[in-house]
């Protein structure tokens, strides 16, 4: 009970009229934001929470699309070949961004990629030389040019050994036979089969054009073929290969042919291995070309850059010879005996030709040939050679891959070498792709690879 001086008011009737009273309009505006605040920036949280998960969403969708290829279903570890095709197509991009600033050539800056890459990938896996501790390697010079010897490990005193000229590929503008899987490989042939490898570092593009970096490779194989340097190592003149990879394989092929052909040359190469080699310069329409154009590692447009690079030709007329204008029939040059030897409707087995026809074109570009002489030297492109220039050839060993470009290079080759009277062993693999050999160590080991390997020095045990 409150006693007032006019009035008496009961505490509780007080208190329950203050709750039945209504509450003013002012506060109830101030109730309706405030809820609405809350409202508001719970969703705005919410919206600031999501914006990293719909970012990272789209990233990953981005990034998979740039990664996916669609690749055969014969190829094996498909996921892991697109990674590998995703590095180098990346690679490829931002040497091109480079160069359209004028910050760098294309090529060089391709260069300190793929090196940066590759040396990346060193600490997942153990060195050539951890693993064959016993081959001595030394970097010498053969008539100016610089090579890698290795020799095996000491033991067999008195007994001659093999040797075997080892001449890398990547396009005559990329790689070194002394650096990753080049290296590991050489050192594995060495150890294994008691052999003296060299490697030859020749000179690439753009520094030099063709022929240089096939004259590079002559000199060292005379060099290595002399007396002197055959006495010096210990090798059998009688048990001496040269080998190569995609352009080495090129040069390795042209090499050999003029090696064969000289008769100032005491000493021959008693064998060649050839590992998917690029031959020819007159078609880029063959069925191989033409089911691999986009495949991974090396495209159809790749290759013939890499031709147009090393033969000093115009870039911008790339697309010229992509569609066979360089080789129209209008060329009297181009001799009906010429065509044939590059005419994989006659050359290739039937399994390889399926449902392709040839791409002839009657009128193309004018003067070409004289503009490029290289399109049809046969020290830059081995296919072309006459059947006496075969006939002279060592035995041979031809790996070719399903899924590459130059499948059908390798496969003429081997058919005309065949032809010629030339004992010759062709390797395929149905789940092979272009550049398969140089991935044997993890984490981009494909078992193709390691196969291959395994093939190509078996065979040099078993023929050399």
């Amino acid at each position: 009970m409150v006693e007032g001086r006019n009035f008496t008011v009961n505490s509780e009737e007080k208190e329950s009229n203050c709750l039945l009273q209504p509450i003013p309009s002012h506060k109830k505006v101030s109730a309706a934001v405030f809820r609405f605040r809350i409202v508001h920036e719970s969703s705005e949280t919410q919206r600031m929470g999501l914006k990293p998960l719909v970012v990272t969403v789209l990233l990953a969708v981005a990034v998979a699309y740039y990664i996916y290829r669609p690749l055969p279903e014969a190829i094996r570890e498909p996921w892991k070949l697109m990674m590998l095709d995703a590095v180098f197509r990346s690679a490829m991009h931002l040497a091109s961004l480079k160069s359209s600033l004028g910050l760098d050539h294309y090529i060089p800056s391709i260069r300190q990629s793929t090196e940066a890459f590759e040396s990346s990938m060193k600490g997942f896996s153990s060195s050539g030389g951890g693993l064959f501790a016993g081959v001595k390697v030394s970097d010498i010079t053969f008539s100016g040019v610089p090579v890698r010897v290795y020799e095996p490990p000491a033991g067999g005193e008195g007994h001659l050994r093999r040797g075997v000229m080892f001449l890398h590929g990547g396009g005559w503008a990329l790689g070194s036979g002394r650096k990753g899987t080049y290296d590991t490989i050489n050192r594995m042939v060495s150890d294994e089969l008691n052999t003296v490898v060299v490697s030859v570092e020749y000179r690439l593009y753009p520094e030099v054009l063709f022929p240089v970096p096939y004259l590079d490779c002559l000199a060292a194989a005379k060099h290595f073929l002399s007396p002197e340097v055959l006495t010096k190592y210990a090798i059998d003149p009688e048990r001496v290969a040269v080998t190569g990879d995609s352009a080495g394989g090129n040069l390795a092929a042209a090499v050999a042919q003029e090696i064969s052909s000289d008769n100032s040359m005491t000493v021959k190469f008693s064998a060649q291995a050839l590992i998917y080699p690029v031959l020819q310069t007159l078609d880029f329409n063959t069925p191989s070309y033409l089911q691999n154009q986009h495949m991974c590692v090396l495209t159809k447009e790749l290759m013939v850059q890499f031709w147009l690079q090393y033969l000093g030709v115009e870039l911008s007329l790339q697309p010229q010879f992509t569609a066979n204008n360089h080789s129209a029939l209008q060329h009297s040059a181009l001799t009906p005996e010429l065509r044939s030897r590059v005419d994989w409707s006659a050359l290739l087995p039937q399994r390889h030709k399926k449902n392709y026809r040839p791409v002839a074109v009657e009128r193309g570009l004018d003067g070409i040939l004289k503009k490029a002489p290289g399109l049809l030297d046969v020290r830059a492109a081995p296919l072309l050679a006459g059947p006496e220039v075969l006939a002279k050839c060592p035995r041979t060993y031809i790996l070719t891959c399903e899924y590459d470009v130059l499948r059908d290079d390798g496969l003429m080759y081997a058919r005309r070498l065949q032809d010629a009277g030339v004992s010759v062993t062709n390797d395929h693999y149905e789940d092979g792709f272009h550049g398969c050999l140089s991935f044997i160590a993890w984490p981009l080991d494909f078992d193709v690879g390691k196969r291959a390997v395994r093939a190509y020095i078996d065979w040099l045990q078993n023929n050399l």
